[in-house]
């Protein structure tokens, strides 16, 4: 009778899941705290840049675009078939920003641990 393992290797799907969840949550924590914590007080302001209608505009527009590409990122890491040249490109761009994003706050940032993890996951799951 062969032995039996003592612990079953994660499949990469799991690895996969997890930094789609962990992208989920960023785009989450970016488009709500940062509605409350940075968007409102700065729309807030009268003066500046922020004193043009178009800026203002086009501050919001960026910063909700930006959590759209983050579950975009989320979705092209489920999605089936997707080369993992490009889910390992994917990873590595996530914890590189999450990584800088420690380093440039010196982590007072509340989501550069979400982006590592996204990161690193998709790096183990993506890893051929």
């Amino acid at each position: 009778m062969p032995p039996v393992p003592t612990s079953v290797p994660a499949s990469p799907v799991i690895w996969l899941a997890l930094s789609a969840a962990a992208m989920l949550v960023s785009a989450l924590i970016h488009g709500l705290a940062g509605e409350r914590r940075l968007l409102r007080p700065l729309l807030a302001l009268d003066d500046g840049i922020m004193a043009n209608p178009l800026a203002r505009r086009i501050f919001r527009f960026a910063w909700y675009a930006t959590a759209v590409l983050m579950l975009l990122s989320a979705a092209t890491i489920l999605w089936p078939g997707t080369p993992g040249g490009l889910i390992l490109l994917i990873g590595s761009g996530w914890l590189a920003t999450g990584l800088a994003n420690a380093l440039y706050t010196r982590g007072r940032h509340i989501i550069w641990l979400a982006l590592v993890a996204a990161g690193l996951f998709a790096l183990v799951g993506g890893w051929p």
